[in-house]
């Protein structure tokens, strides 16, 4: 069953992206709380939105997005910033559910696209993007300033 999520799965929303960052070689990265994603998700002002997957009444699935824009389609769309499915419920269509659930709420909504990054290792992550007709935007690098480097280059120091 997939659903949007809700403010009582915001714990265990975090212990995925927890797995998510252990499965990506990334848990180093992982800095929030699970307060400060229930204030992204659901405070005064949300910046992303989740929907999760069940298995049994247990959520075993999630996945963060938030809007974005094509200055070129002049339409908004939705950015994909997580979707993660427990590897033994892998397999079995949660993530393509999940995903097909985003693409359904950016087309009645009238967004021009869906888009999202994948590490160049994750092969089956991939595989699976490219059976489903997701294009590889091979003319794109991802740059990215964050931490350290965020801050020098705001106080103007890079």
């Amino acid at each position: 069953m997939i659903r949007p999520a809700e403010p009582q799965d915001v714990p265990r929303i975090f212990e995925l992206v927890r797995e998510l960052a252990v499965y990506e070689r990334l848990e180093h990265k992982l800095v929030g709380t699970p307060a400060r994603l229930r204030e992204h998700l659901f405070g005064d002002r949300p910046f992303v939105e989740s929907l999760v997957g069940e298995v049994d009444g247990a959520i075993v699935a999630y996945s963060l997005f938030f809007p974005s824009y094509s200055s070129f389609l002049m339409k908004p769309g939705y950015w994909l910033e997580d979707i993660y499915v427990q590897p033994e419920h892998r397999g079995k269509g949660l993530g393509k559910a999940l995903l097909r659930a985003i693409v359904q709420k950016a087309r009645d909504a009238g967004y021009g696209r869906v888009e999202w990054s994948v590490l160049d290792w994750n092969q089956p992550s991939i595989d699976f993007y490219r059976s489903i007709g997701a294009v590889h935007m091979a003319d794109w690098n991802t740059y990215r300033l964050e931490d350290e480097t965020l801050r020098r280059f705001a106080d103007g120091l890079s």
